[in-house]
């Protein structure tokens, strides 16, 4: 017989998903890579401080995480970070004395250690020994997308340098760190590739015979998704760069990568088109109204590989991205087999295998194995485990909404699903309007367990792909330019009372989520309109008057330029736009949680518009966490940050649910400012 559904109000059904269960299963396996034949990969550990470690799977299928704590593999570059790790393998010869077996080959990694960010070199069995120096100025050396050259040894890749105390005193270069350990001591044994002429670079790219290097740079105030120069340079005997050009990109030309086919041709991804499309040698591969690349928030993004055999492995598509194979003399793709809707863009290849990072509304994020040769795929790495009856997971429904001035909005809703229970006759859920990050950015089309953690309580969730985000074209992106606060505001509005005229959620029900650029979506949402019931704000912009140079870290500090407006000439936006300048207006109770260690939305952003909150009689909490810095790593804080969000919407919902400690919410007493 089936399990009797049980009627019980929204919100209230008892679920098997935890917060402790959510965020354990936090996190994804990131910056794929081979090492000889073997796969590589790093992987957090939410249980262990939130480090991330790196993982070896043998040529026999078995798994090593290889880096025992503390080891933490994780590069600070631009502080969102980049990829921390290549391998190579070195013959260690000669072959034994009876002429029979292999030489012995070893196999290298370097990689950044996130507590000092220093490279490293490790040989499996060893002790890492660093390649680089102590930074006088706190981590004011830090590298990212190392390239091992083990023939001229060296490791070429990008040197971020501190040259002050203050986040602007920055610079960055191309750098040559020897291979043998001379530069652990001695700054000036560091080979500069190129000057500090671009404030920002990404990691060379280098031609198949090594005389030619590729790598992107820009300048502020643009973000790399705004505009971006590729460069080119030829490389000389004794390992120089010269002749530097710039052969594609510029200021309103986004070019997302660059690498190099088996055969020396110049592969790179431009959205000169309006969308993210592919070019071989100047000359588009496959123009089409998808994108084949994305924001680069983090050095070492890479949304498509060549292959030896001329193909090229391609993350692509509109809204999600899935994994292809693109046949660059026919301009076709075929779509690998398999149940994941979304890939990642970090990509390997290695003979006719292509390694990838794929999940789906039903399975996190798993290392795959594509054989181009046979079609097949399979897991290989971190092999999705359900940890509740997958019943209780949510079924998106994929939606287009219409917006202000008929304009659509793309949004995954996430109603609740619970095998066990129903809600009411006549009684329609709560949903939470969730908000993503960056503002330039997509949220996922992924099983994510904090989303599963309300749904399957009753409680529905709809994620909106607002103005401003990626995955649908240039012209959908540059909504948000100058409208920072306005487009994103009305788009999640608009979603949000669909929904409660449709009779899908509650009108009087409604709340708003978002972390960073979504924690300031929230804050907007919160001061500006009377939709939302209540608000859960994480790690937020809210003060754009100070949010700037000087107070964030440098890659965001000009963001605003292009989100909000010119600051030299349109300086009342700063403030007008500010949830800090209008706390006054706050009626609904909110949840604030904030990083004490964050260098991009620091504590002061918080503190400021509590600040203004002195005197009125709004519900609120505000709970920081030691140790955390931009977006929570640790178990002990998820956990905590979780079960508070749902304890707000249960205090302002009027929901009971046990097991679940109550929010204190606190009422501001009395000015004395």
């Amino acid at each position: 017989m089936g399990e009797t559904v049980r009627t019980l109000p929204y919100g209230e059904w008892p679920s098997p998903i935890d917060a402790a269960t959510a965020a354990a299963h936090d996190g994804r396996p990131e910056y794929v890579g081979f090492v000889g034949d073997e796969v590589w990969w790093t992987e957090p550990r939410p249980a262990e401080g939130g480090r991330r470690t790196l993982v070896r799977r043998h040529s026999d299928g078995t798994e090593e995480s290889v880096l025992p704590a503390p080891w933490n593999v994780r590069s600070r570059v631009h502080e969102y970070g980049g990829r921390p790790w290549a391998g190579f393998v070195r013959d260690d010869g000669p072959p034994p004395p009876s002429g029979r077996g292999d030489p012995h080959l070893a196999s290298l990694v370097v990689f950044t250690d996130f507590a000092d960010q220093r490279l490293h070199l490790y040989a499996p069995g060893g002790e890492p020994r660093p390649l680089t120096p102590v930074s006088p100025v706190g981590q004011g050396l830090r590298w990212a997308e190392p390239t091992p050259l083990p023939d001229r040894g060296e490791v070429w890749c990008v040197l971020e340098e501190s040259t002050g105390d203050g986040p602007d005193d920055v610079r960055r270069v191309l750098a040559a760190v020897p291979l043998d350990g001379s530069a652990a001591d001695d700054r000036g044994a560091v080979r500069e590739l190129t000057d500090d002429r671009h404030r920002f670079v990404t990691g060379p790219r280098l031609s198949p015979d090594g005389r030619r290097a590729a790598w992107l740079a820009w300048d502020h105030p643009r973000m790399p998704w705004d505009g971006t120069e590729l460069r080119l340079a030829d490389v000389t005997p004794d390992g120089l760069l010269r002749d530097v050009r710039t052969v594609a990109g510029g200021p309103g030309e986004s070019v997302a990568q660059a690498d190099w086919t088996h055969d020396g041709r110049l592969l790179h991804t431009s959205d000169r088109t309006g969308w993210w499309n592919l070019y071989r040698d100047g000359e588009p591969v496959c123009p089409r109204e998808e994108e084949f690349g994305g924001p680069l928030w983090t050095l070492g993004s890479r949304w498509f590989t060549p292959l030896d055999s001329g193909l090229i492995a391609v993350v692509h598509g509109r809204g999600a991205a899935t994994l292809g194979i693109l046949d660059p003399e026919r301009g076709e793709v075929v779509d690998a087999a398999g149940p994941w809707t979304e890939f990642t863009p970090t990509l390997a290849a290695h003979g006719e295998r292509v390694v990838a990072v794929g999940a789906s509304p039903h399975s996190a994020h798993e290392v795959v194995e594509l054989d181009t040769r046979t079609g097949r795929t399979r897991v290989i790495g971190a092999p999705h485990t359900d940890a509740v009856d997958p019943a209780h997971y949510p079924l998106p429904r994929v939606r287009t909404f219409t917006g202000p001035d008929g304009r659509e909005i793309h949004a995954q809703v996430y109603p609740p699903r619970n095998p066990g229970c129903a809600g009411p006759d006549g009684e329609l859920p709560p949903y939470v309007i969730r908000a993503h990050g960056g503002p330039t950015g997509r949220a996922p089309l992924v099983l994510d367990l904090e989303i599963a953690y309300l749904t399957s309580r009753g409680i529905g969730v709809a994620e909106v792909d607002y103005g401003g985000s990626t995955g649908y074209g240039r012209a959908y992106r540059d909504r948000l330019r100058g409208q920072w606060g306005v487009v994103d505001v009305e788009d999640c509005a608009a979603v949000a009372l669909a929904l409660a005229d449709e009779g899908t959620a509650a009108r009087d029900r409604l709340a708003v989520r978002g972390g960073s650029a979504g924690g300031w979506t929230a804050a907007v949402s919160l001061t500006t309109t009377d939709v939302y019931a209540c608000g859960t704000i994480l790690y937020p912009v809210l003060d754009l008057t100070g949010w700037g140079p000087g107070e964030t870290h440098d890659f965001e500090s000009r963001y605003l330029e292009s989100l909000i407006g010119p600051r030299a000439e349109v300086p009342e936006r700063y403030a007008e736009r500010s949830p800090a300048a209008h706390a006054d207006r706050l009626t609904a109770p909110f949840l604030l949680l904030q990083g004490l260690d964050d260098r991009i939305c620091p504590p002061v952003q918080c503190e400021r518009f509590l600040a203004r909150l002195e005197g009125g009689d709004v519900p609120h909490a505000y709970l920081t966490f030691e140790g955390e810095g931009h977006g929570f790593r640790r178990v002990e804080t998820m956990v905590r940050a979780l079960e508070a969000e749902l304890s707000l919407y249960a205090q302002v919902f009027g929901l009971s649910v046990p097991g679940v400690p109550a929010l204190e919410l606190t009422r501001p007493a009395g000015a004395h400012r």
